[in-house]
């Protein structure tokens, strides 16, 4: 028949399978009955062919149904396009009335449109606006028929004619390709779904609840048109493409939806809507509600800042460079780099930048815009033609790949047979040239596309595109995640789509938002960077979740790159301070202060600022919590200055002690108001507080707990002026109230567990001791391993410089009195053999208690100092100073104090570096100032062999008898 479609189709490319074309002639030829139809039949056979053997789907279409193939091949495109719209049109009746002729109608249509596609006759806009123009008309049925149902049932009350349509007030827009009449072949149709309120009310009946009433329409919609039947189904249905998906009704009140796009809408939602057009309901309040939202997607006016978060959208996407391999097998050619999706989105953001002052930017279908955008000036010729020309190239490879088996899929396949299949339609017979011709057209499109915006903040990241726009997971973002080492991508990319969409106070704002779509990438990357991605975002999630208010840390975090990575490696290697960051996000504050940075042994002034806020405070609580806030900021400073390896292990040990020197000095004052306020005041009464172990010592970590002791001196009959407190019980209430001060958990926090079992008759003693009596008891009961204590006693506090100075003076004159008969190595060799007993060294990293440790170490040191107390020597509280003497000690004690300062500032408890990530090793060893962790692990096991000798040679072991 003249202008048929049988006449006018050429063959797309060769038989890829000679036995499926074969198979398939037969099977059509056997049903080919009627006049004429076998001779039309073999007169389009060798344009059928190639088509039938290469595509299973469109095989069995013609074999399942060889009377539409008929009417599809002898009649005129046109006329047979036009039938198939009209038939849909005319459909009536319920959900259970179309449902099977509306698949019917969809099978004819797809048979159709491939065929004049594959055999020359449509060009890619006639395909794109017939496959647009039968979603229209079927989900136009399919929602008569919904409202059709409702009706019967009593929900409905509007007349089926309504002129506003089958539900007054409830309209669908169509967007994406579907809007732009640019829809593919296997496409799912995205359709937002809104109601008007006054109009649907009066729609329904007395009693129906319009919100209900929709979401179940919107359900039953979706239902009959993508249910797979016997008859396969019509389309996909999504109805994602709402505001805030997660959080809202299928259906959202039309005053809601313009309140959220004014409110938080995204960019990407603005570009969304550049293809949106009303396409079912009440297509008049669709128009409507369109044109209130022009001034959302076109802005006349935009800031920097906006158009820096508008570009973002395409910058996201990782640019080839040269030696990057793009493979035609499994290549994306929608999502993956070089794909279509470049070419939208290159045009979309510019026409949202430009399109505001230029309306002839505003095109919905692609191709226009970017003619459009050339026309303007804003790309070139050469550009426009090569990307016109590549989306083309790219859309009529998508449809091919998806006429295989009619899967919603923009995947070359992987398999070499199923891409030879889609080479044959593409008219190509060689497989490798096919190959060859696909990742050159991918590379060409991906390098113009970087070159458009060349020179622009890449978004992106080293480790591949990292896409956040839209409702679903970007696939080629999903697959950067992966290689990024992140277990669970999906889980990360809707957490960070979350945060884009405003749902934590860091991104509530315009400002947060934007600044967070630079911030992504790079926290992204410093997280894969780490070793330790997944520990490391759940960390930072806790944290960026808890802040008030993201704008100023976003803009520290991007202002300062190291400040950042090292903001990120806490996260990773840092428990102890990635937790103090997630319940005090204010922590971070700390790090805004130009004093953060000094080195930690200079003076802040925050030390003073401590001391000035807990004396001005005007109770003893509000002094606690202010005492807390600094030292939690100052704990974090230290903690990360040792982990960056800006100090020192010896630094570190001052800075902490002096932190915790300073608490006690703000702290203890208070301590004493509150005695004077319970009790009264002590006439003619001191008191000091003395620091033991490693407090004393001048040697603590971020673990480090406090031992302490009070020392007090009163005249016998004192008693305080308000209850009448002798001295003993006066100053037991002010060491109770210190304790309290010290070690209560208030909400900012705790500071530190204190320990007071080392003063003299800890077991049954007071808890505050007069001075005479700690003198008399050091002379009479003690034992060595309480003197080998108290030769780290320094006093920290006291209410009387005097007597502060008399107590200093008492402890050493007890270190140095004489003890004759008293062997002090012996006594320490047996305590340091019990202690290996009871509680022997827990492997390779106990630090502290494994031969050779630390605990070693101090006893020698602690030896040394008694008998240089007893010999008249000058006496230290430092244990290195004390191992002047003993160089194998000295080493072993300061390589594991390095290492400890690392541990206790990242951990509550010891890990096992050998579980730890990469980096956390290598920063043990940096702190140890060795190459790496093995060097590491052979000079620890060294240090402790020869640490231990030199322990066994000043503390031999008991000989037998002894």
């Amino acid at each position: 028949m003249s202008g048929s479609l049988g006449s006018r189709l050429v063959p797309c490319g060769p038989v890829i399978d000679a036995v499926a074309a074969e198979r398939a002639h037969e099977r059509l030829f056997a049903a080919a009955t009627g006049d004429g139809w076998a001779d039309a039949l073999e007169a389009a056979w060798p344009a059928l062919a190639p088509v039938f053997a290469a595509s299973p789907y469109l095989g069995g279409l013609a074999r399942r149904w060889p009377e539409r193939l008929r009417r599809t091949l002898e009649a005129a495109p046109a006329d047979r396009l036009g039938a198939i719209l009209s038939a849909t049109a005319a459909l009536t009746g319920g959900a259970d009335d179309v449902r099977a002729p509306l698949r019917w109608l969809k099978a004819e249509l797809h048979l159709l449109t491939a065929l004049c596609d594959l055999g020359g006759v449509w060009d890619l806009d006639a395909v794109t606006d017939a496959l647009s123009r039968f979603a229209d008309a079927s989900t136009q049925a399919a929602l008569r028929a919904v409202a059709h149902d409702q009706r019967e049932r009593g929900k409905l009350v509007s007349p089926a004619d309504d002129p506003r349509g089958p539900v007054p007030g409830l309209f669908g827009l169509a967007m994406g390709k579907h809007g732009a009449f640019e829809l593919n072949y296997s496409s799912d149709i995205d359709i937002s779904l809104f109601w008007e309120p006054g109009a649907l009310e009066s729609a329904l009946a007395e009693g129906v609840e319009p919100q209900k009433f929709c979401d179940r329409a919107a359900h039953a919609l979706a239902s009959l048109m993508q249910e797979r039947t016997g008859d396969g189904y019509v389309f996909r249905f999504d109805l994602r493409l709402r505001p805030d998906p997660s959080s809202t009704p299928p259906v959202v009140a039309a005053p809601m939806a313009l309140a959220y796009y004014e409110s938080v809408g995204q960019n990407w939602e603005r570009a969304a809507f550049i293809k949106a057009r009303p396409v079912i309901g009440d297509l008049g309040a669709g128009a409507d509600f369109v044109k209130a939202l022009r001034p959302f997607i076109w802005r006349r006016s935009l800031d920097y800042p906006a158009i820096l978060d508008i570009q973002s959208i395409k910058r996201q996407i990782h640019v080839h460079k040269t030696g990057e391999a793009m493979d035609a097998a499994g290549a994306n050619l929608k999502l993956g780099r070089g794909g279509i999706r470049e070419i939208e989105f290159f045009a979309q953001t510019q026409q949202l930048i430009l399109g505001g002052r230029d309306p002839g930017l505003r095109s919905p279908r692609t191709v226009d815009a970017l003619a459009a955008l050339r026309d303007a000036g804003h790309v070139s010729p050469e550009a426009c033609a090569g990307l016109t020309a590549a989306y083309a190239a790219l859309r009529g490879l998508e449809h091919r790949v998806q006429m295989l088996e009619d899967e919603q899929t923009h995947i070359l396949p992987a398999d070499p047979a199923r891409r030879a299949a889609v080479a044959a339609l593409a008219g190509e017979g060689d497989r490798a040239a096919f190959d060859h011709g696909v990742e050159a057209l991918l590379v060409g499109v991906n390098r113009t596309y970087g070159e458009l915006f060349e020179g622009e903040e890449a978004l992106s990241s080293p480790y591949g595109s990292l896409v956040f726009t839209g409702v679903e997971n970007d696939p080629e973002t999903l697959a950067t995640l992966e290689r990024m080492g992140f277990a669970e991508p999906g889980t990360i990319a809707d957490t960070i789509r979350s945060w884009h969409h405003g749902r934590i106070p860091a991104t509530r704002s315009a400002r947060g938002r934007e600044l967070f779509t630079r911030l992504a990438p790079r926290l992204l990357t410093a997280l894969a960077d780490t070793g330790a991605a997944d520990a490391a975002f759940r960390r930072f999630a806790v944290f960026f979740a808890g802040l008030n208010s993201g704008v100023q840390v976003q803009a520290l975090f991007l202002a300062q790159p190291k400040l950042f990575d090292l903001v990120v490696g806490v996260m990773a290697f840092a428990p102890r301070l990635a937790r103090t960051l997630g319940r005090y996000p204010a922590a971070l504050d700390s790090m805004l202060d130009a004093r953060f940075a000094r080195a930690i042994d200079e003076d802040s002034g925050l030390v003073d600022q401590m001391r000035a806020d807990a004396a001005a405070a005007p109770d003893f609580e509000t002094a606690l919590d202010a005492a807390r806030r600094v030292h939690r900021e100052q704990m974090f400073r230290i903690g990360i200055q040792t982990l960056a390896g800006h100090a020192g292990p010896e630094a570190a040990g001052r800075a902490y002690t002096a932190l915790a020197d300073a608490v006690m000095d703000a702290l203890a004052p208070a301590a004493m108001a509150e005695a004077v306020r319970q009790g009264g005041v002590l006439p003619g009464g001191a008191v000091a507080v003395v620091a033991l172990g490693k407090a004393g010592s001048r040697e603590m970590t971020a673990s480090s707990d406090l031992d302490l002791m009070t020392l007090y001196d009163a005249p016998p009959e004192a008693v305080s002026d308000g209850k009448g407190w002798a001295a003993g019980v006066f100053y037991s209430r002010f060491t109770q109230r210190l304790i309290a001060a010290l070690s209560a958990h208030t909400a900012e926090g705790g500071l530190y567990e204190v320990d007071m079992r080392l003063r003299p008759g800890a077991a049954k003693g007071p808890v505050s001791l007069r001075l005479s009596a700690v003198e008399d008891y050091y002379a009479t009961e003690a034992d060595t391993w309480e003197f080998m204590a108290l030769t780290r006693a320094r006093v920290v506090w006291t209410d009387d410089p005097a007597f502060g100075a008399r107590a200093t003076a008492a402890l050493e004159a007890i270190l140095r009195r004489p003890r004759p008969g008293v062997d002090v190595a012996a006594d320490a060799r047996r305590m340091r053999d019990l202690m290996a007993r009871e509680r022997p060294g827990q492997g390779a990293w106990d630090l502290k208690l494994a031969p050779g440790g630390q605990v070693d170490a101090e006893f020698v040191a602690q030896v040394h100092q008694l008998k240089a107390a007893a010999g008249g020597a000058p006496l230290t509280v430092s244990t290195l100073e004390a191992l002047a003497a003993e160089p194998a000690l000295a080493d072993a004690w300061r390589l594991q104090q390095a290492l400890g300062q690392v541990f206790s500032a990242a951990f509550d408890d010891r890990p096992d570096p050998e579980q730890e990530p990469e980096g956390f090793r290598r920063r043990l060893a940096e702190a140890a100032g060795l190459p790496d962790f093995e060097t590491l692990k052979t000079r620890l096991a060294e240090a402790r062999t020869a640490a231990r000798a030199a322990f066994e040679s000043v503390l031999p072991p008991p000989r037998d008898g002894d």
